[in-house]
């Protein structure tokens, strides 16, 4: 069910950090093995085991802490996404889901909280009473739920979901990764500022704005425009 151990969170902190540093790799998409879980989340086994829990600085999965990723993450949710494995999720950009995908934080059924990201990256983005909702009792939610609460963006039949995922990289891909990456960062970083006026003024501050600005994409854009071709994008 693609439970995660310590092991397994060290492991994958090494594949993002790889992602994050190849300037070839533009989006990634974050599926599960097989066909019944995207995740089940916290091995309760290793850990009942007396396994470790010890995890990287970017978090479970090495994903869920890692608040400096500026490129675009997609998850392809092909089926449970339970506690840690939903944190998972949330803690991608965007998130497609198969039709029996099924979406909950049942941490407290097995004495447990969802501390890496749950309990603050939900009520964001769906609201507090909604989010309340889901994290006082553990229940499971469907993806046309999950769509309909506005976590999920697209709901696929399971056949379709790598396809349906690859389609939302490549419109991505269409675009200057330089102003995709500035995008999301001023999205995210503007997020925590106080006020709309602070993120509005503050954002020139923010590293990926101010690449963009150095940026070749910042004059090949403009350039293609004029020229009426379609861009050449280079990342840099």
């Amino acid at each position: 069910m693609n439970a995660l151990h310590s092991p397994a969170h060290f492991e994958l902190h090494e594949a993002f950090n790889a992602f994050a540093a190849d300037p070839e790799q533009w989006v990634g998409i974050v599926t599960g093995a097989g066909d019944r879980a995207f995740s089940a989340g916290n091995d309760l086994k290793h850990q009942a085991g007396g396994g470790g829990m010890s995890s990287p600085p970017s978090g479970f999965a090495g994903l869920t802490s890692r608040f400096d990723l500026n490129k675009p993450l997609i998850a392809a949710v092909n089926g449970i996404a339970m506690g840690g494995g939903f944190e998972i999720a949330l803690a991608c950009d965007l998130i497609v889901a198969a039709e029996g995908a099924v979406f909950a934080l049942p941490e407290p059924r097995v004495g447990l909280a969802a501390l890496a990201g749950g309990l603050h990256r939900l009520p964001r983005m769906i609201g507090q009473k909604q989010a309340m909702g889901m994290i006082l009792t553990g229940r499971r939610i469907t993806a046309a739920e999950g769509q309909t609460l506005g976590f999920v963006n697209e709901v696929v039949p399971a056949a379709d979901l790598l396809a349906a995922a690859k389609r939302w990289a490549a419109q991505i891909c269409e675009l200057s990764p330089m102003s995709i990456r500035a995008s999301k960062e001023a999205v995210y970083k503007g997020l925590d500022e106080p006020s709309l006026e602070a993120a509005i003024t503050g954002q020139m501050k923010y590293p990926a704005i101010g690449a963009l600005f150095r940026s070749e994409d910042f004059k090949e854009g403009p350039m293609a425009f004029a020229q009426k071709r379609a861009p050449q994008w280079k990342g840099r």
